[in-house]
């Protein structure tokens, strides 16, 4: 078959399918990420103001937490997306820094536009920052700071309380920071499990009236009657831990015997009662005098406990329970016989107490504690919200610092000394195509102290300059100095922070914008975003038919 000399035009995609490519498709891509950079950006420092976010349902939240912020942004762009995933992957690494990567990787992609829109080619742009990229985490291996020698809780607490200055907390900072210090210094050192770190959250009276319980604190259960009648505090209380229900309706509801004598049926339920006691009685032989289990206790069980000044509490939550063994050393146990003393757990004191308008189970001194609880109190319940997902930063900060024990300046000194460092080398060891590359990536460091200034309302350019000047006399540590608004050693007024969260933000920016500049297409198709089955439609009112599933049958014959 002739076509007339020319090729035939070949359809692959459906129609509708709109198609982006090239040039302009990569421009979209960076400018919608730097929509999304200004959106968060303002929430940078300790001088950055919080979001009111509202969701489709009404519900509110106050934060400037970056990891919640994009968690809750309702973005729809797939490049813009790639920053919540960095977002959140860096409040997963080292719980952090969820700000900083994502203004950091948008300035990056912001500085290298330029270079995109002159048609320099992607693949030279992405080289030339991951060898940039490489060499800022190198300079930072180099000028961090071993803190193996030293007080190692002095600097576990300075950590903290850099990590607390941009948030909401931060009038109440060294109240806070020995209550995430004792936190963290109480689990197990090898394992360090935040998880095992509970947190309870009380509406009313002041910040300063939070509790930090060595051991476990739980908000007291559904309880039946008889519960008034039980003892609410013991001193070194033998502890049962079950996930059995201790309620008599069990054992009627969960079987079928068929009787043909009265006297037949009596002696069932006498069996039903049988068991049901001598649970209990197992129980009360073990000595302990406070018995918990995942699954309800009964009021027959509640009332026998009461007789015998036993504590109990039914339908405690798992991950309570979890950590109650983790503090007391018992064991959970599925069955009431063969119970033995190993099995039970112990702490130095019980007490049920009432805490603003709500009572809580204590489990306190526990010998085997390597769990604790914080409870926080406050106002409203945003806020109290917000108070816990700062010291989630503040906890994660002290846990890398454990493991990693070099430490950085904050206040932008690093990014400026990074900076700095960039634009020597550029100058003097890389070629004309990817010098130009590396001395943009250079100057999207500089956003950290940038706009730490403009959220503060500094002069940013003044004193910017300034700490170009400092860092090329040499002077690795000046920062912003937020208290006299100016520049300052950031060593020396203690603003540290793990050198871990700097190079994984480093990492995850440059990743994260060479992944958006390597895409140079976009195909999205609006009708596969709803599949239909092929064939043809179904009747009216078939649809209605199948969800009542009461769809007509056979004719019977």
């Amino acid at each position: 078959m002739s076509f007339g000399g020319q090729a035939p035009t070949i359809i692959v995609l459906k129609e509708g399918t709109d198609t982006s490519q090239g040039k302009p498709q990569i421009v979209s891509n960076i400018n919608a990420c730097l929509a999304v950079q200004a959106t968060i950006k303002s929430t940078l420092g300790p001088y950055g103001g919080d979001l009111l976010m509202v969701d489709q349902n009404g519900r509110q939240t106050i934060t400037n937490d970056g990891a919640t912020v994009m968690k809750l942004l309702d973005i729809v762009h797939p490049a813009a997306r790639i920053l919540v995933d960095i977002a959140r992957s860096q409040d997963a690494e080292v719980g952090d820094g969820t700000t900083s990567v994502v203004v950091l990787a948008g300035e990056i992609l912001k500085e290298v536009k330029e270079h995109v829109e002159q048609g320099v080619s992607s693949q030279i742009i992405i080289k030339g920052l991951r060898k940039a990229s490489a060499m800022a985490v190198n300079k930072i291996k180099e000028i961090a700071v071993d803190t193996e020698e030293g007080n190692r809780r002095e600097t576990l607490s300075k950590l903290a309380a850099t990590a607390m200055t941009s948030k909401l907390i931060k009038r109440n900072t060294e109240f806070f920071t020995k209550m995430v210090v004792d936190a963290v210094l109480s689990l197990d050192q090898e394992d360090l499990n935040e998880k095992l770190i509970g947190v309870k959250k009380i509406p009313g009276g002041s910040l300063t009236e939070s509790l930090f319980v060595n051991g476990v604190a739980f908000k007291k259960t559904f309880s039946y009657a008889g519960f008034e009648q039980q003892p609410k505090s013991f001193v070194k209380p033998k502890i049962v831990c079950l996930n059995v229900e201790l309620e008599l309706k069990a054992e009627k509801d969960n079987a079928e015997v068929r009787v043909e004598e009265v006297s037949e049926y009596q002696a069932i339920v006498d069996a039903e009662w049988q068991i049901i006691y001598r649970k209990l009685e197992a129980l009360h032989q073990t000595g302990a005098k406070v018995v918990l289990s995942k699954l309800p206790i009964g009021d027959l069980a509640t009332q026998y406990f009461a007789d015998r000044d036993i504590f109990c509490a039914g339908r405690v939550a798992s991950e309570d329970m979890e950590r109650v063994v983790q503090a007391t050393g018992a064991v959970v146990q599925s069955t009431c016989s063969d119970m033995l003393h190993e099995h039970l757990g112990v702490c130095g004191r019980f007490e049920e107490r009432q805490i603003g308008g709500e009572r809580f189970n204590f489990f306190e001194d526990c010998p085997e504690a390597k769990t604790c609880t914080l409870v926080l109190r406050g106002g409203a319940e945003q806020f109290i919200a917000e108070v816990e997902r700062s010291l989630h930063d503040a906890i994660m900060i002290v846990k890398r610092a454990i493991r990693n024990r070099t430490i950085v300046g904050g206040g932008g000194a690093t990014e400026m000394e990074l900076s700095a460092y960039l634009h020597r080398f550029a100058d003097d060891k890389v070629n004309h195509k990817q010098q130009a590359v590396i001395k943009s990536f250079a100057k999207a460091l500089e956003i950290i102290p940038r706009q730490l200034c403009d959220n503060a309302g500094f002069d940013a350019t003044d004193i910017l300059n300034r700490l170009r000047v400092e860092h090329r006399r040499g002077n690795t540590w000046a920062g912003v100095d937020f208290d006299n608004e100016g520049v300052a050693d950031m060593m020396e007024r203690f603003v540290w922070e793990p050198a871990l969260v700097k190079i994984n933000a480093l990492q995850a920016a440059t990743e994260a914008s060479c992944l958006i500049l390597g895409v140079d297409e976009t195909i999205h198709n609006e009708e596969s975003a709803q599949p239909q089955a092929p064939g043809k439609p179904l009747p009216p009112g078939a649809a209605q038919r199948a969800l009542r599933g009461r769809g007509r049958g056979m004719p019977r014959r």
